[in-house]
């Protein structure tokens, strides 16, 4: 399937969607998140590649991953859009210092509307650890409702998550 990569900057906030280069591959693996955010952390950029993982793949960085820009061009953060059988599931990151301060909304907004242009007839859903308050507020913002509650691996053990499902604003 063939999408259109890069949207004009006038979507939310200034930021727009650009194709996930090896350039912005290598810069989101040096981003360091602070406890108890680290957990998000990717390893190097020469694992990934060498392992294959997430936007690692060629593959899977071009057919699930995005850059998410600003008005000057610079990385902002980064989305998956990761198909699964009737759902778009959306992982995404900040930029370490961008976060906690209130663009989340904005970026999630954005990241909805990429999600139906690419899938217009799925759901759009999204797994938040539940510690990550933060989070959680900005995904309720953009109108994402708590539906599960579940644990799972993580990196650093077992984590608890919420699934939390996108609710169009009803007419």
């Amino acid at each position: 399937m063939v999408h259109s990569n890069v949207h004009p900057p006038s979507y939310a906030a200034g930021l727009y969607l650009a194709p996930l280069s090896e350039e912005y591959g290598r810069e989101l693996c040096s981003w360091r998140y602070e406890p108890p955010y680290d957990l998000f952390n990717w390893p190097s950029w020469e694992l990934m590649q060498q392992q294959g993982i997430e936007f690692g793949d060629p593959v899977i960085r071009e057919r699930q991953y995005t850059a998410i820009l600003d008005a000057n061009h610079e990385l902002t953060g980064y989305a998956q859009f990761f198909p699964l059988l009737g759902v778009t599931r959306l992982g995404l990151g900040l930029r370490p210092t961008l976060c906690s301060q209130g663009l989340g909304p904005a970026v999630v907004s954005l990241l909805i509307k990429e999600a139906f242009r690419r899938a217009p007839e799925d759901e759009v859903d999204l797994e938040v650890l539940t510690w990550n308050k933060r989070a959680v507020k900005a995904y309720q913002k953009a109108g994402f409702e708590i539906t599960d509650r579940y644990c799972r691996p993580t990196p650093a053990g077992t984590g608890e998550f919420f699934c939390m499902i996108y609710q169009e604003p009803s007419v």
